[in-house]
């Protein structure tokens, strides 16, 4: 298969699968693979068990750390790799911090955001993993990460929302939105191999795009 991009993202909300599928393409194109370090995170935890005291740490530790991955492991050029997928990009430190920070901070962080947005190269696609939010806490529950009991499906609406709109406010990005209810890539190769059709065989224009499994 010939594969028109770059520099794909497979971005999506918390325990859509972003990762493994991002993993997946990776050993099968043998494409670079850029994963998000956030375990290491100390305010993660802090941040679930207190939001509203540790969102604004939490978002400007993440801005931060972000900003230097994708700047380190974007730039060099890897010859060896047909092209660079991510589990990840930098918006995705706006989306939440939409979600998580009110007023006079969101607006320093959007301000903040932005400057440092404009120096990062930008992916050929954006592709998100659409799954309900109901559907996202099992998911969540089922990994059983002990800083993500506190998720509830409140909050995963708000990010799923936060996304969206960013899809909205930012219309030059070329975005492809597959809706995975009812999809198991993990466990069915049919349903992996529609997805990867769905990226790579088709052509989107810029803008939001929906993927017809």
């Amino acid at each position: 298969m010939e594969i028109k991009y770059n520099y794909v993202v497979i971005e999506g909300n918390i325990g859509a699968g972003k990762t493994t599928l991002a993993g997946r393409i990776a050993e099968e194109f043998n494409a670079r693979l850029i994963l998000e370090h956030f375990a290491d995170n100390p305010f993660l935890p802090k941040f679930y068990s207190d939001p509203e005291k540790y969102s604004f740490p939490l978002e400007l530790s993440f801005l931060a750390s972000r900003y230097k991955q994708l700047k380190e492991e974007l730039v060099p050029q890897d010859l060896f790799k047909s092209f660079t997928v991510a589990d990840y990009y930098f918006m995705k430190s706006l989306v939440f911090a939409a979600s998580t920070l009110s007023g006079d901070e969101y607006n320093l962080y959007r301000q903040i955001f932005y400057i440092i947005y404009g120096s990062l190269p930008k992916p050929d696609i954006y592709v998100y993993l659409h799954l309900n939010p109901d559907r996202l806490l099992k998911n969540i529950e089922k990994r059983g990460r002990d800083y993500e009991k506190g998720i509830t499906l409140e909050y995963l609406q708000t990010i799923q929302d936060s996304y969206f709109a960013f899809f909205r406010q930012n219309p030059e990005n070329r975005y492809l939105v597959i809706d995975i209810n009812g999809i198991d890539f993990v466990d069915d190769k049919t349903h992996y191999n529609k997805i990867i059709e769905i990226i790579f065989q088709r052509g989107y224009p810029t803008g939001l795009n929906m993927g017809i499994m």
